[in-house]
């Protein structure tokens, strides 16, 4: 038996995890969603997600794919692969699903998964998170968490390069 089979379920389709949330809102479970690239796993990333996490029922984590990535960040960027990226968020515990968009932004698979929580880290405010207006339009709310200092992906390429 693959004993690993119970993180690679957590990585799903838009459908799927569309399909798990109903079923969770529909027994009142509280919905949690954030997103990002996830380039590189750091402290920063692991206390943002704990804590996002610690404000509902079940999280869900919107992962940038590859190309999106590019399209953010530049053409050196991501170091990691998507199937990688996702695979490490769905092995930590308090992650219930991880789903790959390809968009810019978030907002088409935040308006399927309709959560009731919408998390975003400290370098955000209210009217620049998207799907805010979406989440607060259903009656959800919307956190920002504040950022562990000293911890980015960028600082951390930044240290390797001068190796």
């Amino acid at each position: 038996m693959d004993k690993t089979q119970w993180i690679k379920d957590k990585i799903c389709t838009r459908d799927v995890l569309v399909h798990r949330c109903n079923g969770l809102k529909a027994l009142g479970r509280k919905i949690v969603f954030t997103n990002g690239c996830f380039d590189i796993m750091h402290h920063g990333h692991l206390d943002y997600l704990a804590k996002a996490a610690s404000l509902g029922n079940f999280l869900v984590v919107g992962v940038n794919t590859d190309a999106s990535v590019k399209r953010l960040k530049g053409e050196e960027r991501p170091l990691t692969s998507e199937d990688n990226r996702a695979f490490q968020l769905a092995c930590l515990l308090f992650v219930d699903a991880v789903c790959l968009f390809e968009e810019d932004t978030p907002k088409d698979l935040i308006e399927a998964v309709r959560p009731d929580l919408l998390v975003k880290g400290g370098d955000y405010e209210l009217s620049n998170i998207v799907g805010a207006d979406l989440v607060l339009a259903n009656g959800g709310k919307v956190e920002v968490i504040p950022f562990v200092q000293g911890y980015s992906t960028t600082s951390i390429i930044e240290r390797i390069k001068k190796l």
